[in-house]
């Protein structure tokens, strides 16, 4: 299984999984050109899209949903401004030719948001962005995956030092907000396992965060709990530069 993540950030976000003949799309918050910019860097086009998933109808992940053939669209019931796609239900197992997929909850201030579950025979990608706590609820579901795509929004200390409002510093901070680096981290260390290779960090704030904090975070905690960082893969994904990860 490959991943790649084209964009990951409040400005917009893409993740590309391909397995097999089997191309998934995981929101769509960029242009079509940026798609179709970062599909080449793994030589594909925009045509080859086989499913498009989508986690909530925040705007930098459904910008571009115009973009998206309908009959190509999933997303839970509500998830989507528009109508007739196709109706997920939560931890439900769905066969998408290659893969498998099971929406899973998350806890954001959405139209009934999720993360996604992708699995093969030999792996499994866990997808969970834009959730203020990782619910115990998913765990069972998320455990020992192959590849973790985990939010890792804010410092605390940048956000409430930033000059942004009052309000918007609660709501980020909330249970139906972001994970901090902190919380995601102790998140992290409840998900991986034994054949976990790869952890990346995702939906970095530019104003509130830095690649720098998040990993020291996460190192502090792994620490913490006896757990042996060097064992995965700890990257950072990007708004502007794409990230790829897992293998074909």
């Amino acid at each position: 299984m490959l991943y790649h993540i084209i964009a990951s950030g409040s400005k917009g976000n893409a993740t590309i999984v391909k397995h097999k003949n089997t191309v998934i799309l995981i929101d769509m918050g960029i242009s079509f050109s940026r798609l179709e910019e970062g599909l080449k860097e793994i030589n594909l086009k925009a045509e080859d899209i086989d499913f498009a998933l989508f986690t909530h109808n925040h705007s930098d992940h459904i910008n571009g949903l115009r973009f998206i053939p309908i009959r190509k669209q999933y997303a839970l019931d509500g998830s989507l401004p528009s109508n007739g796609y196709n109706v997920l239900e939560l931890y439900q197992r769905y066969h998408l030719k290659d893969v498998d997929i099971i929406p899973i909850r998350t806890s954001h201030d959405a139209s009934n948001p999720c993360g996604f579950i992708i699995e093969t025979a030999e792996e499994k990608l866990v997808y969970m962005t834009d959730t203020g706590i990782f619910l115990d609820e998913c765990l069972s579901y998320v455990s020992n995956p192959t590849y973790l795509i985990l939010e890792c929004n804010h410092d605390l200390k940048m956000l409430y030092k930033s000059n942004r409002p009052l309000d918007l510093k609660t709501r980020i901070a909330s249970d139906h907000g972001h994970l901090s680096n902190e919380d995601s981290a102790l998140a992290a260390k409840d998900i991986v396992g034994p054949r976990t290779k790869e952890i990346t960090l995702a939906h970095i704030s530019e104003e509130c965060n830095t690649p720098e904090l998040a990993l020291e975070a996460y190192n502090r905690i792994f620490s913490f709990f006896h757990l042996d960082i060097s064992k995965y893969n700890i990257r950072v994904a990007n708004q502007y530069v794409s990230l790829t990860g897992g293998k074909l």
